[in-house]
């Protein structure tokens, strides 16, 4: 994924864990589900020690100062497991927050399941970030990462 934020488009995303997978077509596999399609591509929530064992890889193609809206994360939410929605609050107070600035080039990896957010651009301009998320593991049922 290509993230895009400048001063026409500034937005903010509030606390979440990144739950779904990109996969090829949809097979109905035990354990997986619900399905949705994002960006017209098909995506699935895996079973949580899945995700648990997923990393995250952020490639700051811009400066990310405090006033560009860094990554916001919940040191320690992965450890929580699958965090209903309505404990999300609690649970990053609990776990307080750090603000993730970066330099361009920087590379930022994180463990998938952690809570994260972002802010609008206090002083918007561009700020570009290529995330890409990574397993080990192959999928069962016939599944397929999208691009392997």
């Amino acid at each position: 994924m290509l993230f895009d934020k400048s001063a026409t488009n500034n937005w903010a995303l509030g606390w979440h864990q990144d739950r779904t997978v990109c996969v090829q077509v949809r097979k109905e596999t035990p354990g997986f589900g619900p399905w949705s399609i994002k960006a017209g591509m098909q995506h699935v929530a895996p079973p949580f020690d899945l995700l648990a064992r997923m990393v995250t890889i952020r490639v700051h193609l811009d400066d990310v100062p405090m006033d560009n809206a860094p990554l916001l994360i919940a040191p320690g939410s992965r450890l929580k497991g699958r965090v209903p929605i309505e404990r999300i609050d609690e649970i990053v107070q609990g776990c307080g927050v750090v603000a993730c600035d970066a330099e361009a080039g920087d590379v930022w990896l994180y463990s998938t399941p952690i809570l994260h957010a972002s802010n609008a651009a206090e002083t918007p301009r561009r700020r570009r970030v290529l995330q890409i998320d990574y397993s080990a593991d192959d999928l069962p049922g016939g599944l397929q990462w999208l691009g392997v």
